[in-house]
């Protein structure tokens, strides 16, 4: 006797059109039917029976009925889910039957965050395009609120940078490639640039631009100000950009935290200077993220063992702890 999967199995495989996916979509975007079938040029009646007809099929109600308009269960919220996962595969093959045809071996898009954008992915890449240039590579930079959604989704292929240790883990497979430490870094004419031994105490009068309010890095920083009788920075810049980040430190007296990888270059090359304070918090790993019951193509593969290749090589790297060498001399 068939069980109740195989039995919506079948039915499904037999009976599921992309139409009802994409009305399915529609109405989770719009809550509305009648505005999805506007979307698809359907009339409402015609909607509203392949939603019936979909709920036949699986058994399930995938819709609630509220003043506001329609509100999916959580089997709806489940099939819209899967239904985005299936269009984001049904793009990715005909892209990548796009690059094959203009001559591109294969296609992989990551997300990356702030840590692994300066040093860890591109070295990746490099890699890959040395044993593949014909690959064609999409890099997306974002937070994990934005990034983690679009990766369950299948709009993109794996996520680069600072692993999330609570949420976004669902339905993922994380996997460490190094621990990476946080650093207070300023410009080099900051009145603390080059001076030893600083305390928090010594930080209290300045500026700080802080990571975004949904990061790890944030809420540990916050954690830390209330513990230190509540305090409040008389000036707080929130950014994720790099690059706004530098010119802001090099312009102003300001405080910034950044994963040592991300700041060692420019530390190096003088345009700024380390603070010579242990952060007391933010240590954590950095890795790849793909999703658990997914399967990547050849190109992703490539990038998950590049990025292996590249993580061992930056974990055996000196760590930076060399206060002689990390913090910039200013002569003051």
């Amino acid at each position: 006797m068939a069980t109740r999967h195989t039995r919506i199995v079948d039915r499904v495989l037999t009976r599921l059109k992309f139409k009802q996916l994409r009305l399915l979509v529609a109405i989770g975007k719009h809550r509305s039917i009648q505005n999805a079938a506007r979307e698809l040029n359907i009339s409402q009646p015609a909607a509203t029976k392949m939603i019936k007809d979909l709920e036949l099929d699986f058994e399930v109600r995938l819709f609630d009925r509220t003043n506001r308009g329609v509100v999916p269960t959580a089997f709806g919220d489940a099939l819209i889910r899967h239904g985005k996962l299936i269009f984001a595969q049904v793009s990715n093959a005909a892209q990548e039957l796009d690059d094959l045809i203009e001559g591109s071996s294969g296609r992989v898009v990551i997300g990356t965050l702030l840590a692994a954008s300066p040093t860890l992915l591109p070295q990746a890449i490099e890699r890959v395009l040395a044993e593949r240039p014909n690959v064609a590579v999409k890099v997306v930079e974002g937070t994990n609120e934005a990034l983690m959604p679009a990766l369950r989704s299948g709009e993109i292929d794996m996520v680069v940078g600072r692993l999330p240790t609570h949420r976004h883990r669902s339905e993922i497979t994380q996997e460490k490639l190094f621990d990476e430490r946080i650093v207070a870094v300023c410009g080099p004419g900051h009145p603390l640039a080059g001076r030893r031994a600083v305390t928090f105490e010594d930080l209290k009068p300045f500026g700080w631009i802080l990571p975004p309010v949904e990061t790890s890095l944030r809420r540990q920083l916050d954690k830390f100000f209330i513990d230190e009788d509540q305090y409040f920075p008389a000036v707080m810049f929130e950014s994720i950009s790099y690059l706004t980040n530098r010119a802001m430190l090099q312009a102003r007296d300001l405080i910034g935290l950044f994963p040592v990888h991300v700041a060692e270059q420019d530390i190096a090359a003088g345009s700024l200077a380390r603070i010579d304070w242990d952060v007391p918090f933010g240590t954590g790993p950095v890795g790849v993220s793909f999703r658990m019951h997914g399967r990547l193509s050849p190109a992703g593969e490539a990038m998950l063992d590049a990025l292996r290749a590249a993580g061992r090589d930056l974990s055996c790297r000196p760590r930076g702890d060399d206060h002689k060498s990390a913090v910039v001399s200013t002569g003051k």
